[in-house]
């Protein structure tokens, strides 16, 4: 009986507790959402930002990125690794919520929702030693080119319509594999983990070729729409940025291609040992330095002098070979001039010789001619009136013995100034009276260069001494320029001689109206062989010859000129003094 009373107290307790459950369920706060386990997803092999270790335990940058981001955001995560395709329908099919590192592009946006970047990732293209180089991705055209399959590059190869075969693998381990094998040409891997994979696995025959052929932002990912989960990572993220432990875990898992950072106890050290041995060497250089510049700076001496004998000899050489030269330009002209006055001297002289005749002729016919015309009137003489025949027969014998004159003393003047004659300085010389026979001498050419030709002769122009035809060939060389500097014929040259007391000089001063010098060419008129008419058989000695000339009458050639307008050139001769004798 007491069994059975203490049974049924029993089952009042237990029922009595039964209804009470519910109520005290709802009045505590329920630990699920804070409790839920994060599953975040990642590749087992993609060294060194996420893999498998070997004590089977996921590693690397985003893992312990994702510890921390954790940890600060009070979040409970279980990482899983495996193959990347796989992840990816995971976290399409629920399996796992994040993924922890993913390629951002434009296509994965309308199946996924990224995070802020945590890093960026550059890819290159990895060839064997011996290999044909290359530079572009789209050298790889028709080639055998692997690639880890669903990975960033593999979406971008197909994007563009990549025309190489691709060789897929698993992994970027399995593809470097393949390219060390030989069963691919090329691979293209990021470059980190490229140079990570290369080094663990002793792949010595592999090498970048280029280093960036694609770069694309790393972040987070989650499903379309999971914006609160994102969210949490972005903010997690934001604060180990904040923190420094973000630049920690980078440089501790991604700076492993980077030189280590040396200390100053490491360089202090290093540096004891080397500057030591290091003064005494250069104390030791320092007297042997001494010493070999004493010999240096008397080799120096000894070389310059022969350089500047060298350099002198060669000045005269080309002095000579420009003597050379017009010697035989002159030696040809004399040849010419010698023929060609001959052959002009004897119609000249007939022309001469006769028309005095006909003028004394004409005097004496022109008495009965009067008188018949005085007498008849007018009539037809020649085929013209008479009254028009008396006068132009004095004029026309006038001027037929004016032109005889005048090409007799055009070839005086070519026969001088091609002669050779005495080159020394030392005759009494009119400049008025060499710049007009040089006037007279290329008249033909001043006539059909221009129609403006001025000549302004100082009549007290003192006499200087030289070589009357030397002077005469720089004239005319200086006239003739003028004349090819011309454009038309309205342009005008105006030649004018002067004196000037005070310098005891006179000069000859050549103007024109011409297209002017450059004035980087304006220093190099006088070189031997420069020339701006090389296309119309210029040679570049005519200046260079005439201020030589100039020189060794001690006189000076200057030059002026505006460009496109006009050009000056000044001769300046110092004045002759008669010695005076006691």
């Amino acid at each position: 009986m007491l069994f059975q009373v203490k049974t049924e107290v029993w089952l009042l307790l237990i029922f009595s507790l039964c209804l009470l459950l519910p109520i005290t369920a709802s009045a505590v706060p329920s630990p699920l959402k804070s409790a839920t386990i994060i599953i975040v997803g990642g590749d087992r092999d993609y060294p060194p930002y996420e893999f498998i270790d070997k004590n089977g335990q996921p590693s690397g940058y985003n893992v312990e990125l994702t510890r921390a981001i954790a940890e600060v955001m009070g979040m409970k995560v279980e990482i899983r690794l495996g193959a990347w395709s796989e992840m990816r329908n995971a976290l399409q099919s629920g399996k796992v919520d994040v993924l922890q590192g993913m390629s951002y592009s434009e296509e994965r946006v309308g199946e996924v929702d990224f995070s802020l970047p945590h890093t960026v990732v550059n890819h290159a293209v990895f060839a064997r030693r011996d290999s044909p180089n290359v530079n572009t991705l789209a050298e790889l055209e028709g080639r055998s080119v692997a690639v880890h399959r669903s990975g960033i590059m593999h979406d971008y190869l197909v994007r563009n319509r990549f025309g190489g075969h691709l060789t897929l693998t698993d992994t970027p381990a399995d593809a470097l594999r393949q390219l060390a094998a030989g069963n691919a040409d090329y691979a293209i891997v990021a470059i980190v983990p490229g140079m990570y994979i290369i080094r663990e696995l002793k792949l010595t025959n592999l090498m970048p070729v280029v280093r960036n052929v694609a770069t694309h932002r790393y972040c987070y990912a989650v499903d379309k729409g999971n914006t609160e989960l994102i969210s949490r990572f972005n903010e997690g993220l934001a604060i180990l940025k904040k923190t420094g432990q973000y630049e920690q875990i980078y440089a501790k898992w991604l700076g492993v291609l980077e030189p280590p950072d040396v200390s100053w106890r490491l360089l202090a050290k290093y540096g004891a040992i080397v500057v030591g041995p290091l003064v005494l060497l250069l104390g030791g250089f320092a007297l042997w330095s001494r010493t070999l510049h004493r010999q240096v700076a008397l080799r120096t001496a000894d070389l310059t002098r022969e350089v500047a004998d060298r350099c002198h000899a060669e000045e005269e050489l080309r002095l000579n070979q420009q003597q050379l030269l017009q010697a035989d330009k002159m030696a040809a002209l004399g040849v010419l001039v010698s023929g060609v006055a001959h052959e002009i001297n004897n119609p000249t002289g007939l022309i001469l010789l006769e028309v005095p005749t006909l003028k004394r002729f004409h005097a004496d016919a022109a008495k009965v001619l009067e008188l018949y015309y005085r007498e008849n009137g007018d009539f037809s003489c020649g085929g013209l009136p008479y009254s028009r025949m008396r006068e132009e027969i004095p004029r026309s014998l006038e001027k037929l013995q004016d032109a005889g004159k005048r090409i007799k003393r055009i070839v005086d003047d070519l026969k001088d100034f091609a002669r050779h004659g005495d080159s020394a300085c030392n005759e009494n010389v009119d400049l008025n009276a060499v710049a007009q026979a040089a006037v007279r001498l290329v008249e033909p050419s001043i006539r059909k260069a221009t129609t403006c030709f001025s000549a302004e002769y100082d009549p007290y122009l003192p006499t200087i001494r030289g070589n009357a035809q030397r002077i005469e060939q720089v004239l005319v060389n200086l006239i003739l320029n003028a004349c090819q500097a011309l454009p038309e014929p309205t342009r005008c040259i105006q030649l004018t001689t002067g004196h000037d007391p005070g310098s005891e000089t006179v000069t000859f001063r050549l103007r024109d109206e011409g297209s002017g010098i450059s004035p980087e060419h304006l220093a190099r008129l006088t070189d031997p062989f420069f020339t701006t008419k090389r296309d119309m058989g210029g040679t570049g000695l005519g200046l260079s010859v005439s201020a030589g000339i100039i020189k060794e009458h001690g006189g000076i050639l200057e030059f002026g000129s505006i460009p496109g307008r006009e050009t000056v050139v000044t001769l300046t001769l110092p004045v002759y003094k008669e010695e005076q004798t006691t």
